[in-house]
């Protein structure tokens, strides 16, 4: 199976306000915002490492789902490189992401076996190690870059922005897909993955000083007319895939980001964490078609 990628980046010159000043070097004026997708958010850390080697500082990070856990650890001050060698580690030794998937369960095993609890479901906090590295503190508050993690009310069917408080709960809420991931109560709220109802969060922050940078990496039509029946883990991954291009698709249409960057990764889907290493050499490449977007559309301002 191939694992190439076709970076697809469009740049919306049209809703830059041109009489701004240029932000090249100081990222004073960017908002960076890094979608929801399961394993194929991981090529989100190339846009990252172009960031880095252009000397741009985002100014403000929001994220959904696997965005809010990339976005978090780059707001904490983890550069790209350092982000992706951590998750080249993690990822790299099977049995020990297997046994803290284990771990994360809920309910004694026990239990599970008079058929109480549920099998699959984890616990969101525990599985972040595995992508963020010791340096990611404990409170939004403490981060360098403002940041934004994006959840669902699932009483209320409402987006919820978390920007302040302990953030290791935040993010797992911004995680929990329903059925594979437990909810999260946090201020009163049961909280879902924010991808069920904003998973590229950057309708919030378009201003006319600020120049926006949405990454979408959810997963477009395989295409290939396969009769295979998913078990039932893939089945509720790829119909939260579906759901998160479908929300995409229409938010686009409706106000498009500034820099609008879709990573097409072929064969990628949304649990394929042990082929990291796979998605982020299949995403090189979009380091320069970053840059150049990026330079162009801040020199229009």
């Amino acid at each position: 199976m191939s694992h190439g990628a076709e970076g697809q980046i469009a740049v919306m010159a049209s809703a830059i306000d041109s009489s701004s000043p240029a932000a090249v070097g100081t990222g004073s004026q960017l908002a960076l915002v890094l979608g929801a997708g399961g394993a194929r958010g991981l090529s989100q850390i190339a846009v990252l490492e172009a960031l880095d080697e252009l000397g741009v500082r985002p100014a403000l990070i929001a994220g959904c789902s696997i965005g809010a856990i990339i976005g978090a650890a780059y707001a904490a001050g983890i550069s790209g490189a350092a982000l992706r060698a951590h998750v080249l580690s993690s990822f790299g030794d099977r049995a020990r992401v297997i046994q803290r998937l284990l771990d994360a369960r809920i309910g004694k095993l026990a239990d599970l076996m008079r058929g109480l609890g549920n099998p699959v479901l984890i616990d969101g906090e525990r599985l972040l190690d595995l992508f963020w590295p010791e340096a990611v503190p404990d409170r939004f508050e403490e981060l360098d870059i403002p940041f934004t993690a994006t959840a669902a009310d699932y009483h209320r069917h409402t987006e919820v922005r978390l920007s302040q408080g302990p953030l290791t709960p935040a993010v797992a809420a911004s995680l929990a897909i329903p059925g594979l991931v437990r909810p999260v109560s946090l201020g009163g709220q049961v909280l879902i993955d924010g991808g069920a109802i904003n998973p590229l969060p950057y309708e919030a922050l378009l201003a006319p000083d600020r120049v926006v940078l949405a990454v979408d990496v959810s997963a477009p039509p395989s295409g290939s007319g396969e009769a295979r029946i998913p078990g039932a883990v893939e089945a509720i991954v790829g119909a939260s895939q579906i759901l998160t291009r479908s929300l995409v698709q229409r938010m686009v249409v409706r106000q498009p980001p500034d820099i609008l960057i879709r990573t097409a990764l072929e064969g990628i889907g949304g649990l394929d964490f042990f082929k990291a290493r796979a998605i982020l050499a299949a995403a090189e490449p979009l380091k320069d078609e970053v840059k150049r977007a990026l330079e162009a559309a801040l020199s229009l301002r």
